[in-house]
């Protein structure tokens, strides 16, 4: 739908439409066109400002952190990608979406200064119009959004890489490197220790930077030292601990944080995010540590939707999640295992799917409802053929298939993708 008297989009369902007609490819990776964009909103941002990249593990640390901070008392904005449901998933503040018509009013603000409007008077008709990909715009909305606000804490989640990401034109007060694993090889490079060089573009010199990374790459080693960041690293500087009640605790020099649960997010996240705050002066104890543990959870992320048959969705989709996922998954497991999975077309496939081959899993198969899709024949020929393989139309299918085959003591697992999440609860009964 498109405002008839400002020839702009008129809700949030337009505005995605217009972003996707922006730029002629969904990815591309450089900093100057959201940089000039960036500096004719002259936006100031205020409060604490937190980046996290990594491969694994950022919206989880992302939503420990905001936990940490929301049990302080303290005001948080959270930028984060991508959404399942809804659109507005992508900003929070204080733990709550805004409004479509937030959304819409920031989007609005972007394509002004994105075709120039502001800056073309006494220009001789030049032309200033700036091409935006579809990421890009949609983060510079939420740094406009972000603006409006009096925060005290602000945490950006880097959506592809580091260097080049469009988050990386804000200046942070705090650089967070999550773990580095092989995903978006065709961008940011064939190995661990290429992929680091990228991600590791968010830091500063002389800067911050908290590592969760517990077995880091040497070029990350040696580009923190290069650039003279100040920073802790996990299993050196801070440790996760399991004691003897089956409690966890938080240890960093003299500190102790002691009687946290099992978490939902990966234990090594939490440690993270509780260096963050101790990194940034917070002030931590026993009851703050329990409370984060207890109350950070994201959907999708080992989202447990059903007990009979037991139903569990996880968007893991490179090999590092998917070999946590099934390392917290099957002491779980009673009965027969039902896989539904799709996968993009530019994930290592074969690799991610090696963790559930030969347990006797019974495999529903199906397309995604985007162009980057794998082809589920594609994606089928990646197992050996003694896996009991469907193949389906579509996520749905695959679903309802799976259901009608388990018993109730079965599980079923639904993975591969934010799309194929993202379908399940989209069409679950």
């Amino acid at each position: 739908m498109t405002n008839q008297t400002s020839g702009l989009p008129a809700d949030l369902a337009g505005w995605l439409a217009h972003l996707d007609t922006l730029h002629p490819v969904e990815i591309d990776l450089t900093l100057e066109r959201v940089k000039q964009v960036y500096e004719r909103l002259n936006l100031t941002l205020s409060g604490t400002v937190i980046t996290v990249a990594g491969t694994n593990g950022k919206g989880s640390t992302c939503a420990a952190v905001e936990q940490i901070a929301l049990y302080l008392d303290k005001k948080v904005g959270v930028y984060s990608s991508p959404h399942l449901l809804d659109y507005r998933e992508r900003v929070r503040v204080d733990g709550h979406m805004l409004s479509e018509q937030a959304h819409c009013d920031a989007f609005a603000k972007v394509e002004a200064a994105r075709v120039g409007k502001e800056s073309k008077e006494g220009q001789d008709g030049q032309n200033d119009e700036v091409t935006l990909t579809t990421f890009e715009f949609g983060t510079l909305a939420a740094l406009c959004l972000f603006a409006e606000q009096e925060l005290d804490v602000l945490i950006l989640e880097v959506g592809l890489g580091g260097r080049l990401d469009a988050v990386n034109v804000v200046e942070p007060d705090l650089a967070v490197l999550t773990y580095i694993g092989l995903d978006h090889q065709d961008w940011l490079g064939e190995t661990r220790e290429e992929i680091a060089l990228e991600k590791a573009g968010i830091l500063r010199q002389g800067g911050k930077a908290v590592i969760g990374d517990t077995e880091p790459p040497i070029t990350l080693i040696d580009e923190v030292e290069r650039l003279g960041v100040e920073a802790w690293w996990q299993n050196r500087d801070f440790q996760m601990i399991q004691n003897e009640l089956n409690c966890w605790e938080w240890h960093h020099g003299d500190k102790h944080l002691v009687g946290m649960p099992q978490p939902s997010i990966p234990r090594m996240n939490i440690g993270t995010a509780l260096a963050v705050a101790d990194m940034l002066g917070w002030e931590l104890d026993n009851s703050l540590a329990q409370h984060v543990c207890r109350n950070t959870h994201l959907p999708g992320r080992f989202q447990i939707i059903s007990q009979q048959p037991l139903t569990v969705l996880d968007v893991a989709h490179n090999p590092q999640a998917t070999e946590y996922l099934k390392y917290k998954l099957m002491p779980i497991v009673r009965g027969n295992l039902h896989l539904v999975v799709g996968m993009l077309s530019d994930k290592d496939a074969k690799s991610s799917l090696q963790p559930f081959i030969d347990l006797g899993a019974r495999w529903y198969i199906a397309p995604l409802p985007t162009p980057r899709s794998t082809d589920p024949q594609v994606l089928a020929e990646q197992l050996p053929g003694s896996e009991k393989v469907k193949l389906c139309e579509s996520v749905a299918q695959a679903y309802e298939m799976a259901q009608k085959a388990a018993f109730d003591d079965d599980c079923i697992l639904v993975f591969g993708s934010f799309f194929t999440v993202a379908d399940v609860l989209r069409n679950r009964k």
